[in-house]
């Protein structure tokens, strides 16, 4: 298909129209203009960079568009492979497709790994812009299946990006200590540094994963400051992992203190660690070429096997391996490094250890407490229930602070301007740029100014924080009367939060009696049941507080006595009695007593009442105790009498 350039206003205008269409996909408006438009449109292309509709439609590449995690898009990417589409198709933009899909390996690993062996590049590169492999985005998404087929295929697992990170660097920011078992095994340098001077194990020392900080520490120098002048450990202490950067310090101290000079004792060098965690990566083809006749084999035959697989060591480290299982090699032995292996440095110390039988209590020692587990999860406002602003500010319950525009210097509550004219400070002061604060921290501080501007922008009075506290709960647990009453104007005297406590209970609880009273006489339910059942008055119990104990019975609070037993407070017990008997008894012929039992049906009640039998007399028990004591003749029987051998005795 020949291509021209557009010419004139009218062609330019309708070709970037028609690219337009193109990019949004509308089949239907790109028809209309084919059809209406300029002479041979669909030929055109745009005069800046000569780009048509056909480019516009094919860079995207139709393996791009089959990059999605579900069972119909596998099908169609087996199809396309199927009939020839290139694995190894590039984008306008330099993306490689086969990275592309690595980005999202952690919902697409099969797709990758079905493009992996169709013939993708393993080497695969953003390189126009980050120079970001395929390896490098499946270390990153942790997905150790894919890293390990990419290795295998031919994967770099040393290639660095614009930013000199390599696949190590990505699996420590994440980490993932499988991934970065696995690249260890195929000799990826662990001590290599990024554009700022940073080593994997700073990345790891900052996310915080103990295994990955400590395998990092046993494999490169923990003792390498970034370009900031910081050290692992200096790192993971200000990201608040105090343990890791604990380990990371004893790691310092050990760096140096090498294997055993004369190499046939158990060693921690590099070279061993890499061969280790060969070792236990190729473990399967270890035992296939092994065979599995012995466990033990001879030097020369685990020299051969070796060299066979191709295991990243130097003939003249094998001997000191080989020495160091006593000549003989124990296959078992070798893959678990129990031989040649120091015991911290082997791949088994990062496993859970099993727990040991218990012992009984004499002999047995004491647990050491744990660190403290909150019972339930501290309960907060979720994000859904606390959205920003619509120009983008933080949610409502932070509040802009007040400024007072007036010059301190020349006017204050004792000498305020004469006119409002005469306050010319906004000519000269600037505003500050706004600061928003807690709005139950100015309730706290009694800041009325910031208040009454936030409720006069529109934020609601009962706003929430993210503890579900609204101001008037604030007000009344920290026993500010003048707050509670400036709030009591717009606020809801019955409102809760997470766990059912209006107001009323947080005064009760703080045993304000004159934030009760304010509160009662506004309109709060004085019987108001919490999560658990508490009332106003239990709070007050609770706290033993008299005067907001009989504040709270003299306002028609329900008794509490079993309560206020319980915290043996005796002036409250006293009390409480005390209020109970003062109640006038209910009459038993009252109209409204009669009235009520006829309503539930109390009236037509079957009498269950339990009537204990008469007990026998004196004579009556010794009656039957010499009725008992009469022997009967052998004729006679009775059901609970048994006499054997009566035939015979008769």
């Amino acid at each position: 298909m020949s291509s021209r350039v557009a010419e004139g206003r009218l062609q330019t205008l309708q070709i970037y129209r028609l690219l337009q269409l193109v990019h949004k996909g509308d089949t239907a408006q790109i028809e209309k203009m084919v059809q209406l438009g300029a002479e041979d449109l669909i030929s055109l292309t745009e005069p800046k960079d000569g780009v048509g509709v056909l480019h516009v439609a094919v860079s995207a590449n139709v393996l791009f568009y089959c990059i999605y995690p579900t069972k119909r898009h596998c099908h169609c990417l087996q199809v396309l492979l199927k009939c020839g589409a290139d694995a190894n198709s590039v984008s306008v933009q330099g993306m490689h497709v086969f990275q592309l899909m690595c980005e999202k390996a952690q919902e697409c690993t099969p797709l990758c790994l079905i493009m992996l062996n169709a013939g993708a590049d393993p080497n695969a590169a953003h390189q126009q812009k980050t120079g970001v492999t395929a390896l490098m985005e499946a270390g990153k998404a942790g997905s150790l299946p894919l890293v390990r087929a990419i290795i295998r295929m031919g994967g770099d697992p040393n290639a660095s990006d614009r930013k000199r990170l390599t696949a190590v660097h990505y699996a420590a920011m994440g980490g993932f200590f499988e991934v970065l078992q696995v690249l260890s095994a195929y000799s990826a340098d662990m001590s290599a540094m990024s554009l700022k001077d940073c080593t994997a194990l700073h990345y790891a020392a900052a996310s915080g994963n103990a295994n990955c900080c400590k395998f990092l520490a046993q494999r490169c120098n923990p003792k390498l400051k970034n370009r900031e002048g910081l050290l692992p450990h200096q790192i993971a202490k200000d990201s608040g992992h105090n343990a890791v950067a604990k380990e990371l310090r004893k790691a310092e101290r050990k760096q140096g203190k090498g294997s055993d000079p004369s190499g046939t004792g158990q060693m921690s060098e590099l070279w061993a660690l890499t061969l280790h965690d060969w070792s236990q990566e190729y473990e399967a083809e270890l035992w296939k070429a092994f065979g599995d006749k012995s466990d033990t084999v001879t030097a020369e035959r685990f020299i051969s096997v070796l060299e066979e697989l191709q295991a990243p060591v130097e003939p003249d480290r094998i001997q000191a391996v080989i020495s160091a299982h006593g000549g003989d090699v124990n296959i078992s032995d070798f893959i678990r490094g129990v031989k040649y292996i120091k015991k911290p440095f082997r791949l088994s110390s990062y496993m859970p250890k099993k727990k040991k039988g218990g012992k009984g209590k004499k002999g047995g020692k004491k647990k050491k407490k744990g660190p403290f587990v909150l019972p339930m999860p501290v309960c907060t406002l979720p994000p859904e229930l606390k959205p920003r602003r619509a120009d983008g500010g933080p949610p409502s319950f932070m509040i802009s602070s007040y400024f007072n525009c007036s010059d301190v210097l020349r006017f204050d509550p004792a000498h305020p301007p004469v006119h409002p004219v005469m306050n010319d400070s906004g000519w000269y002061i600037h505003k500050p740029p706004p600061v928003y604060v807690n709005v139950n921290s100015c309730v706290r501080t009694n800041d009325l100014e910031s208040l009454d501007q936030a409720f006069s922008e529109g934020v609601p009075v009962d706003v929430q924080d993210e503890f579900y506290k609204t101001p008037l709960m604030v007000a009344c647990s920290t026993g500010s009367y003048e707050m509670a009453q400036y709030l009591l104007s717009k606020a809801d005297v019955n409102v809760c939060d997470q766990f059912f406590w209006t107001p009323l209970h947080h005064a009760a609880y703080a045993g304000q009696r004159e934030l009760i009273e304010l509160l009662v006489n506004a309109g709060a339910n004085v019987d108001a049941p919490a999560l658990g059942g508490a009332t106003p008055l239990m709070r007050a119990i609770e706290t033993s507080r008299v005067s907001c104990v009989d504040f709270l019975i003299e306002a028609g609070a329900q008794s509490c006595l079993d309560v206020a037993r319980d915290f043996a407070n005796p002036v409250i017990i006293d009390l409480v009695k005390q209020k109970m008997d003062s109640l006038p008894k209910p009459k038993d012929n009252s109209v409204v007593l009669q009235n009520t039992s006829i309503t539930t049906g109390k009236t037509k009640l079957v009498d269950i009442t339990f009537v204990p039998k008469t007990p026998p007399t004196t004579s009556q028990l010794m009656s039957k105790i010499e009725r008992r004591n009469k022997l009967p003749s052998l004729e006679v029987d009775f059901d609970n009498l048994v006499m054997p051998f009566s035939r015979d005795l008769q």
